[in-house]
């Protein structure tokens, strides 16, 4: 791979353009990362190594290297080195460069993705639920009442649904949601007036799906999720 840019077209090009250097190295990284079986924590050859396997400078790779940074696909550990990330294998992945403000009306959207989405989710998980996915909702429960600055690990219950659901995919596009509109979620929360009846919600849906009712547990995660569309969308 030679080092140099390559031209970007004019004005209204942009979707036709070729990938630039950065791109084409970032691509080439994750290829890598397939191609060697590499897992989450998982450590990459050095950044002078790497440079030299593509044939490009050392702050090249770098670039390349936070391009990929900003999507969790990998990790840049100061005086370490560098590690494959948590989001190496989502399905959707972050613009870091998004310039976009309007929060509110963004997480309206979310919650009616969401609403397509996670009700068959809940379905499947009362289907092929486990000891071990009811424990990490359990535990997800618990997580809603810990006071904010709690050092534990905070589970999200939403993304142990899907993982109990056993699809992998669907796991990655629940997760990828959750990961990508991070400022959308937190807009949601503040949302919330009643954390109680929140908690109760979730409740009682991991009680279908203990119980292995799928009609149920689909039908209380949509009512849930239609009333957090209505917490944000009164009219």
């Amino acid at each position: 791979m030679r080092e140099a840019e390559t031209p970007v077209g004019g004005s209204g090009a942009a979707l036709d353009r070729p990938a630039s250097l950065s791109e084409r190295l970032a691509s080439g990284l994750l290829d890598l990362i397939t191609r060697d079986g590499l897992r989450r924590g998982d450590p990459l050859p050095s950044v002078k190594e790497l440079a030299a396997r593509f044939s490009v400078t050392p702050p090249t790779m770098r670039e390349a290297l936070r391009r990929l940074q900003a999507t969790d696909a990998v990790e840049l550990r100061h005086g370490s080195g560098v590690y494959v990330g948590k989001g190496v294998h989502r399905t959707l992945m972050p613009n870091p460069n998004s310039t976009v403000t309007d929060y509110a009306a963004l997480a309206l959207e979310l919650v009616e993705a969401r609403l397509v989405i996670e009700p068959g989710i809940a379905a499947l998980a009362a289907e092929h639920r486990d000891e071990a996915a009811l424990e990490r909702l359990e535990l997800a429960l618990e997580t809603a009442t810990r006071a904010p600055d709690d050092p534990r690990p905070h589970l999200n219950f939403h993304r142990e649904l899907a993982m109990a659901s056993g699809n992998r995919m669907l796991y990655e596009v629940v997760d990828s949601l959750l990961v990508v509109r991070n400022r959308e979620q937190r807009t949601l929360r503040r949302m919330i007036a009643d954390r109680r009846r929140d908690y109760d919600e979730h409740r009682a849906i991991l009680v279908a799906v203990r119980a292995g009712d799928a009609a149920a547990a689909e039908s209380l995660t949509r009512d849930h999720l239609r009333q957090l569309r209505y917490t944000v969308a009164p009219n």
